[in-house]
């Protein structure tokens, strides 16, 4: 049994899709033929069915790299081989507006918990055959939306401290959008020899003034989580 995620991996298909909220986990998870509840534990509700006629599980990993770095672990513990992150960022650019889909290809490794567990210059890369079957699935879908491929950052902060935020800095650079736990699932597939990619909905822009103009639960949102979702599932069982 895994000791945090309380799954049995003799029920744990080798192809996981991962998001932070449990209840968009069990929302991926109708989507699914057959689909069951493998387990519940804390922030991490996993279930289980198929896609096309391929075994896949949905797990949420809560917010924030610790915690889901935990459930990255013990999927590769559990003998998963693949893993798709279906999560939301905050847009940096003009051109990736709310609404729109990223496909990150890298992400920047400003958190806490990467610096633990590889040197600095070790990168936090997608695999590339992963990002090469999101996009093609994004291609082949009806989505209609915006799709950008490109760099994320990963951050541990969400709300503003006595510390500016490094918005500007990485807007200059040319990064997509940020989030909270890309470069965890980059770095531990590299360690555990998993095959992972995220694809992202952006709900807002992240340099809005202090997230006072935020608000994640619009429509417009909403579909854009509903499409990332079934690009993951045919990009995923395309692997």
């Amino acid at each position: 049994m895994l000791p945090n995620l309380k799954i049995d991996p003799k029920t744990l298909p080798e192809r996981v899709i991962v998001c932070g909220d449990p209840k968009r986990a069990a929302n991926i998870a109708s989507l699914l033929d057959n689909h069951r509840q493998l387990a519940e534990n804390r922030e991490y509700h996993s279930y289980a069915g198929t896609w096309m006629g391929v075994d896949v599980a949905v797990v949420s990993h809560g917010v924030g790299s610790p915690g889901a770095a935990v459930c990255f672990e013990e999927l590769a513990k559990g003998g998963v081989k693949s893993i798709i992150r279906v999560g939301t960022a905050g847009s940096y650019q003009q051109e990736v507006p709310p609404g729109s889909l990223v496909i990150s290809t890298a992400a920047v490794r400003a958190d806490g918990l990467t610096a633990q567990l590889v040197p600095p210059g070790f990168p936090a890369v997608a695999d590339r055959n992963v990002v090469a079957a999101l996009t093609e699935a994004a291609r082949l879908s009806q989505a209609g939306l915006p799709i950008k491929e490109g760099i994320t950052l990963t951050i541990d902060v969400f709300y503003n401290g006595v510390l500016e935020f490094p918005h500007s800095l990485y807007k200059k650079a040319g990064v997509l959008a940020v989030e909270m736990e890309n470069s965890a699932l980059f770095v531990i597939a590299a360690l555990r020899g998993l095959r992972a990619g995220a694809i992202l909905a952006i709900d807002g822009y992240a340099d809005a003034d202090l997230l006072a103009d935020y608000n994640p639960h619009t429509e417009t949102t909403a579909r854009a989580i509903e499409a990332e979702a079934r690009i993951a599932l045919d990009a995923i069982v395309q692997l």
